[in-house]
């Protein structure tokens, strides 16, 4: 069996030099060579702007845990949540993002949602797989915008956060019921409004909600409209908590 083992992964490893000899590693967001598929070069890595933890992390983990209340925006008059952003939305995020989202790069998914993972704590108690492990859940595309761009970015990072040790996920937990029109370009008041009622929690998937923390997962978050559109269906559901786990983050906080 060991030698059957060494076999297969000899022969992947041949298979990974031969893709490279085909298809040399090139950086997504420039196109310069790079040592390894999925990784920057180093100037478009010093381009990035990085978050701050600013005790997020830790305020993600109290609220998976059920120790952290939320607070009260004034600003958009929601409900707040825990943000865990990988970079701060700038034209270099920017690009990463259009390029997964619309470009159809999906093999970005594994660079944005590495350093994503990085940002959130790690629930390895004693929980296990329990009280204290949230489930992922990312953002629903309405089933003709996904028929039309052919997945859903948000799922393919809780995908990839699932394989990197961040628990369980659940995929198709929230449904777009009502198709809504681009946010790009809308207020806050006019996304809410366009948002009203579009998203729902899967009632076959509210067992397994009701009671559980949850990291809603999305590729960016701006405004907050559409978090808090798919926390108030998770809130339905029964969810503990819910914090909000992104690749970029529109503002400075």
């Amino acid at each position: 069996m060991h030698a059957m083992g060494e076999c297969f992964a000899q022969g992947n490893r041949q298979r990974a030099r031969a893709c490279g000899l085909l298809y040399p590693p090139r950086c997504p967001m420039c196109g310069v060579a790079v040592a390894n598929h999925g990784s920057l070069c180093l100037d478009c890595w010093g381009l990035l702007e990085f978050a701050g933890h600013s005790g997020a992390a830790a305020q993600m983990e109290a609220a998976a845990t059920g120790a952290h209340g939320d607070g009260v925006d004034e600003g958009t008059r929601e409900t707040t949540r825990p943000v865990i952003a990988a970079t701060l939305y700038n034209q270099a995020s920017r690009k990463l993002i259009l390029a997964f989202k619309h470009g159809g790069k999906i093999t970005l998914a594994p660079l944005m949602a590495r350093m994503m993972a990085g940002r959130l704590p790690d629930f390895n108690d004693a929980g296990g797989e329990g009280a204290h492990a949230p489930l992922l859940i990312p953002v629903p595309l309405h089933r003709m915008r996904l028929w039309r761009r052919g997945y859903n970015q948000a799922g393919l990072l809780a995908r990839e956060l699932a394989r990197l040790g961040k628990r369980e996920v659940m995929l198709d937990a929230l449904v777009r019921v009502k198709r809504t029109p681009s946010l790009g370009g809308l207020d806050y008041d006019e996304r809410r409004a366009a948002l009203a009622g579009a998203v729902k929690a899967r009632k076959r998937c509210h067992a397994r909600i009701k009671g559980r923390a949850v990291i809603f997962v999305d590729d960016v978050y701006t405004s907050g409209a559409t978090s808090n559109a798919c926390i108030a269906a998770l809130d339905d559901a029964g969810a503990k908590s819910v914090s909000i786990a992104c690749f970029a983050k529109a503002g400075r906080g």
